[in-house]
């Protein structure tokens, strides 16, 4: 419990809202991938934890893991624009990791914009290692940026 809210996995009805906050906080500008049906699937994989934030106001954040056998994949997180900065988002970077931890995968790799500098400032904080530029990795036109965290080493 933090901010007065609450992680928790998400469930079927979270899909629109998850959805809509990747659409206006993540694929702004970009063509829109991560539409509800998708979301949605990924709820039901069961190699997947999606996780959401929510307090009293609504779902203020999620996020969103797959699991190999080693490594995981940091597929989609987001805050609320209005709920940044109170630590929404390094709480569920924080419960995913921790999962990962326990199913003993020992990386975890993402890829953001290579223009966010906030994601990527936020990123570094929590020990995640910039290694790649991909070229015209979003859409064809904007660089995306792959890090990644050994978990292992922490431990």
């Amino acid at each position: 419990m933090i901010e007065g809210g609450i992680i928790s996995l998400a469930c079927a009805a979270d899909a629109p809202d998850i959805a809509g906050l990747s659409r206006d906080c993540i694929e702004n500008g970009l063509s829109w991938r991560w539409r509800t049906p998708r979301v949605l699937a990924k709820i039901r994989d069961s190699a997947t934890n999606v996780v959401v934030f929510r307090d009293a106001q609504a779902l203020a954040g999620f996020a969103m893991m797959r699991y190999g056998e080693q490594e995981a994949h940091l597929l989609l997180l987001a805050v609320h624009p209005n709920r940044r900065r109170r630590g929404i988002g390094r709480s569920m970077l924080g419960w995913l990791e921790k999962s990962a931890r326990i199913a003993g995968i020992g990386v975890i790799r993402l890829e953001t914009r290579w223009g966010n500098a906030g994601a990527r400032a936020f990123y570094r904080e929590l020990g995640y290692q910039e290694f790649t530029r991909v070229r015209a990795l979003y859409d064809g036109v904007e660089d995306g940026l792959r890090l990644a965290k050994d978990l292992w080493a922490e431990s």
